[in-house]
This record gives C-alpha cells, structure tokens and sequence, in this order.
C-alpha cells in the first residue's frame, strides 16, 4: 500500500473489547494465561471460546516469547481474530525494551495482514503491569506501526485504542513529533 503510513493510524481514547476491527491485539502474557488489564478484559468480554481456541491451537503448556505474537479466534469479540502479543517488562530502558516492544507491535502487524487483516486495533502494549513508562513507549509503538504498514499488502488502517487521557495525550505527542519529523 502506497502513501504516508501516518495518515493510517488514528488514535482513540477507548475501551479495546468494544471496537470492530479485523483483528484486535491483545497485550498477553508469555504463557497465553489470561491476566489482568487489556488481556483480562478481552478474555472477559470474549468468553472462554479465545482461550479454548489458543488451547486447540498451541496445546496445554503454551507460549508466546517476548515480542512475539500469535493468533486465536475473536470468541463474542467484533473482530476476526485477536492477535495475543507479548511485550517486555520495563526493566530500567537497559534490557532490550525498545526493540522488544517493537517487534510485538511488527509481529502483531504482519499476522494481521498474513490474515488478510484491513483494520487492526492496538493497545499500548506493556505499558501497564509491565510498567513501560508510556512516554517513552509511544514513539516506539508509532514508529514499529509505520514501518510495518510500509510493508504490508493489505492492513489499510491501525487504530490505536487508548484507555486513559494521558495515554492517549502520550500518544498524541509522539505522532506529531513523527509527522514532523517525516515532514
């Protein structure tokens, strides 16, 4: 797909489980458990039919490395699929977790177009349990998610979907520095 990857990614202040989209991504853990904050409420809202499907798909004692992704049915979710990425835990900034927390958002990205996905819906992926300052997360995210709409052949939109105001703001401010920059 042609034209800036920019202009394909809104943002919105939002609860995740409550949007259509192709495919919807999940901030998972590594084991593919179910948990808290964006993984709890998917696997609430979705019903224990995701689950069911990561079990049929990855057997009993699955896992997802960090910065992977993989991918299950939607279960009651408005979505095709939901696509369970695994970012880093914020160690400091001296662990890898930029390009961790990247390649969860590329991975996510080229599943979702394997799929023939056209509209994908983010969260901002480990910056809560795993305690990834957003501000610094956000420009990391915008950026993994432009590059890899360079490449895709068929994802035409991202949507960031944004729990909170400061979140959102974090992730209104790196855009704009990204825009600027590509400018």
């Amino acid at each position: 797909m042609t034209g800036d990857p920019l202009t394909r990614i809104r943002l919105v202040q939002g609860d995740l489980t409550g949007i259509t989209a192709d495919a919807i991504v999940n901030a998972a853990n590594s084991a593919l458990a179910g948990g808290g904050g964006v993984d709890g409420a998917i696997h609430r809202i979705g019903g224990p039919g995701i689950m069911e499907d990561l079990r049929r798909r990855y057997g009993p004692h699955r896992s997802c490395p960090t910065g992977s992704a993989v991918v299950s049915a939607p279960g009651l979710l408005e979505a095709r699929w939901v696509i369970h990425a695994v970012g880093p835990v914020w160690w400091g900034g001296t662990a890898g977790e930029a390009a961790r927390v990247a390649s969860a958002y590329l991975t996510s990205l080229r599943l979702a177009d394997d799929l023939g996905a056209r509209h994908v819906a983010f969260p901002s992926i480990s910056t809560g349990a795993y305690g990834y300052p957003v501000a610094q997360a956000a420009p990391v995210a915008l950026d993994a998610v432009a590059r890899g709409l360079r490449d895709a052949a068929r994802v035409q939109r991202v949507t960031f979907v944004l729990y909170s105001d400061d979140v959102l703001e974090a992730f209104e401010t790196a855009l704009a520095t990204l825009a600027a920059a590509a400018g």
